[in-house]
């Protein structure tokens, strides 16, 4: 087996997932900003168009571990790009939503798309490097989704000042056919010969659907009753599949992987992480312009430092992780965010911009540091036949932790708290808890002995 893709193609193939990742988290983000006007539009209402938003994410969760093993069997470069393809017919749909249910449908089908894509992403860059430079390869795709997720915003500005809403939306079509203009270059592992699972899969989205679908209308008002069903519902429904998949030889739910303390200890450290940065992103806005008298123009250049240093640090901290352990960088980047949350909370009466900016790089240097060698370890880790499961793994729980950390901020909003320093504090302890896993994976008896025996054929060897 060959490591990595000879040069140039390697390079071709690098392209070629720079612009599909930046094609997901465009897609993601860009939304935000055009939500007043789509409501506007559609004659609905503002908290009604919120659903545009909501039903891409949970359709990416929900989706993202079932196409990992689906992708594994069709092949991950003809599952890469038929994402794209089904993404960009999709967005061509927009231009004919004259109603919310019409767009919330066409929503779902990009976010399938996206979901395709992502989820053998991870995959297919373990293929595209060799080992010894897998970390940063990672630290790469780390800047192109902080870069990406920057200039989000300013370009759905952009766009909705000269054009109407669907543009929007189709702002993500270059990237996608630049993406399937160079994927000839993407490496083309073979697929696996063995059949799908389709009741796992099915489980696996209702499991992720009922469960975060339940939480988010908990907090957003709905009935308590209801919600609480439709959470019990979820979790019932794990039970069931969890068993399912102990059972089975590869399954889509990677809870073979999950068996490994060093893989599970870098998931949770991954869920916490992501939570505790979407509580942050959140909670700033309303803390300073309810707080500080921060108008919409001025919050969004005190927060952009956090993207802007995160472009930077990625790929060092991913370029370092080829060389020194996860773990050890992990306890660091986190130590840096708790000690910038810190910083955040005793901000002066009145902060200047710089008071917020360098408390905000500081948190993006944090998140920064710890991110690509967390994303590492859990890939490269996994049995080559396994990639594509352990890179759905590490997309499913930025996902899940994303939306947890705006289901925090909701709820703390709701009993009136959401527009202080609680919020920090909140992210601070859950920052806490994935620098603990982190330094925990640094013990040999985590590292090394289960890690080495459990293996098998095409591992990586033991996790840095």
């Amino acid at each position: 087996m060959t490591d990595g893709l000879p040069t140039p193609r390697r390079y071709q193939a690098i392209a070629a997932l720079s612009f599909g990742t930046a094609l997901v988290v465009i897609d993601g983000g860009i939304a935000n900003v055009a939500l007043p006007t789509i409501a506007r539009d559609l004659g609905v209402t503002n908290s009604a168009s919120v659903a545009v938003v909501t039903i891409y994410q949970l359709t990416l969760v929900m989706l993202l571990l079932p196409l990992s093993g689906l992708g594994e069997r069709l092949g991950l470069k003809r599952a890469y790009q038929g994402g794209q393809l089904l993404f960009t017919v999709a967005t061509l749909l927009c231009f004919f939503a004259n109603s919310l249910p019409f767009l919330l449908i066409v929503r779902a089908v990009q976010a399938t798309g996206a979901a395709a894509l992502l989820s053998v992403s991870a995959a297919l860059i373990r293929a595209t490097y060799p080992a010894k430079q897998l970390g940063r390869g990672l630290g790469v795709n780390s800047m192109t989704v902080a870069a990406s997720a920057a200039i989000a915003p300013t370009l759905g500005g952009l766009i909705l000042a000269v054009a109407p809403w669907p543009w929007v939306f189709a702002s993500a079509v270059p990237f996608a056919l630049a993406s399937l203009a160079l994927g000839r270059a993407l490496p083309d592992p073979a697929p696996r010969r063995e059949p799908f699972d389709l009741l796992s899969a099915i489980l696996c989205a209702a499991m992720f659907g009922l469960v975060t679908g339940g939480i988010e209308a908990g907090v957003h008002g709905d009935s308590p009753v209801i919600a609480a069903a439709i959470v019990g519902a979820g979790v019932l429904i794990g039970i069931v599949y969890v068993r399912r998949e102990r059972r089975a030889e590869k399954p889509i739910l990677p809870v073979d992987l999950l068996a490994r303390p060093v893989l599970a200890l870098s998931a949770v450290s991954s869920f916490t992480a992501f939570t505790a940065s979407m509580t942050v992103l959140l909670a700033m806005p309303f803390r300073l312009q309810h707080g500080y008298g921060f108008t919409p123009a001025a919050v969004g250049a005190a927060i952009a430092p956090w993207p802007l240093t995160n472009i930077i640090v990625g790929p060092f901290a991913g370029w370092l992780s080829d060389r020194v352990p996860a773990g050890l960088l992990g306890g660091i980047g986190m130590s840096v965010t708790i000690a910038a949350l810190f910083s955040l909370a005793s901000l002066p009466p009145h902060p200047s911009w710089f008071d917020l900016a360098w408390r905000m790089s500081l948190c993006g240097a944090g998140f920064g540091i710890f991110l690509p060698p967390n994303a590492r370890l859990i890939i490269g880790s996994a049995p080559t036949e396994r990639a594509a499961a352990a890179g759905g793994l590490v997309s499913t729980t930025r996902l899940v932790g994303q939306t947890s950390g705006a289901t925090v901020i909701a709820a703390l909003l709701a009993m009136g708290v959401g527009a202080g320093v609680t919020p920090l504090y909140v992210a601070g302890g859950f920052a806490l808890v994935a620098a603990l896993c982190s330094v925990a994976r640094l013990s040999p008896s985590i590292r090394q002995p289960r890690a080495v025996a459990v293996a098998g054929p095409g591992a990586s060897g033991a996790p840095r």
